[in-house]
């Protein structure tokens, strides 16, 4: 069963500060998603300035993401990989990085076009665009 939780926040007359905390909870993943920002009445001109943060990916495909990275890269035991860690600074080639994708592919039954392929640098990067394609296959 899915749930969402919404709250939100503004205060004062000619700059308001605007806080939103969403949270919607499916299953055994929960996304996040925390904007805030504020926005001008005086002058209809200027934008609202905001930003986002939003976490996706799973601990457990996070992790499994960087097993497929160390079996990929064949790293020791010793090397520890953190959802920051760049398959560049791991010493990854082109080569390697579609290895990897190919290796995160058959572990999760899913397909990466090649566009989305190149743009992953990272592990984070990596589990995040699992969590949303098995999202979307489901």
């Amino acid at each position: 069963m899915a749930t969402v939780s919404t709250t939100s926040a503004s205060f004062g007359v000619s700059l308001k500060p605007c806080f939103k905390n969403n949270q919607v909870t499916g299953g055994a993943s929960t996304l996040k998603m925390v904007t805030a920002g504020w926005t001008k009445n005086v002058f209809p001109s200027l934008r609202t300035s905001r930003f986002i943060v939003c976490c996706a990916a799973k601990p457990e495909t996070v992790q499994k993401v960087c097993e497929i990275v160390k079996k990929q890269l064949a790293l020791s035991d010793e090397i520890e990989l953190t959802p920051e860690s760049k398959f560049a600074a791991l010493g990854a080639d082109s080569l390697d990085t579609v290895e990897i994708v190919m290796g995160l592919e058959e572990e999760f039954g899913i397909s990466v076009e090649e566009e989305s392929s190149q743009n992953i640098t990272t592990v984070q990067e990596a589990a995040d665009l699992i969590e949303k394609l098995v999202h979307k296959k489901a």
